[in-house]
């Protein structure tokens, strides 16, 4: 007798579990689980590690993605409007602006302000500076569109009625578009913001003092000094502290715009 279609899917569905089960204990009897514990898990260099990652390396990133992402959003919003301008040599600018630096790498970025500037130029900045330039270039690319395309989901009933009631078309924009439009762009924005705390770490290349370190030169650090991969895994529980709220806070603010797109739906209709 033949099987329907349900129970064969639910035969290849117990298949999988099977499969999955057996690969699991397979794992757990052929892995050296202490040698895993000594290189993972070392409870010495963890207690030698924590106080300065948190202190030092955690607040140093945090640091460091809000000074590039303050400029990238300031810079990406300037960039959004000038890619919607009427004005063609301003959009001009912006195109070729954005499409640089989000098809360049952001370690080139690092490297160029870190080593290349000061020796073209001798004109030295200082770390925080170096980060948010950096991270502000390469961010204000992607915020720009981001940004341009929230400003092109306002429906443009909204600019008409502002400029019935004899506003201009700059103050619409700023009074109007512009606030609805981050309702709109606020969880890629979020999105972007991870991004940015991610791409913090490429600054361990240029040299840094040990209260300048972030997450992942702290990791290198603590994995010369204590010859175990602990350090770089309480790195990478770090940023996680970091990443993980920000990923629920996007896809909070994604169901909350969806419901207010959808409540607006129903009052046009």
């Amino acid at each position: 007798m033949a099987m329907s279609r349900r129970k064969r899917a639910q035969v290849f569905r117990y298949i999988q579990y099977g499969v999955l089960i057996v690969a699991v204990v397979a794992i757990a009897f052929s892995a050296n689980w202490g040698q895993i514990q000594r290189a993972f898990f070392n409870l010495d260099a963890a207690s030698t590690q924590v106080p300065g990652i948190i202190t030092t390396a955690l607040v140093n990133t945090l640091i460091y993605t809000v000074l590039g992402f303050s400029l990238g959003l300031a810079l990406g919003l300037v960039l959004a409007l000038m890619k919607l301008s009427s004005v063609a040599p301003y959009r001009w600018i912006a195109t070729v602006y954005i499409e640089f630096f989000r098809g360049i790498p952001a370690l080139l970025v690092f490297i160029t302000l870190g080593f290349g500037i000061p020796i073209a130029f001798e004109l030295k900045f200082d770390i925080y500076s170096t980060v948010a330039i950096s991270l502000g270039l390469v961010g204000s690319a992607y915020i720009a569109e981001t940004i341009r395309a929230g400003i092109q989901a306002v429906p443009k009933g909204q600019v008409e009625a502002a400029r019935s009631l004899g506003m201009s078309q700059m103050r619409a924009t700023v009074s109007i578009v512009i606030p609805q439009a981050f309702r709109i762009v606020l969880p890629p924005l979020t999105n972007e913001i991870i991004l940015l705390t991610k791409d913090s770490s490429l600054i361990y290349l240029l040299g840094l003092a040990r209260d300048e370190y972030e997450l992942t030169k702290f990791g290198r650090e603590g994995l010369n000094a204590t010859a175990s991969l602990t350090p770089l895994l309480l790195a990478g529980l770090c940023y996680l502290i970091i990443t993980i709220p920000l990923g629920y806070l996007s896809r909070y603010l994604e169901r909350r715009t969806g419901k207010q797109k959808d409540r607006g739906l129903e009052v046009d209709a």
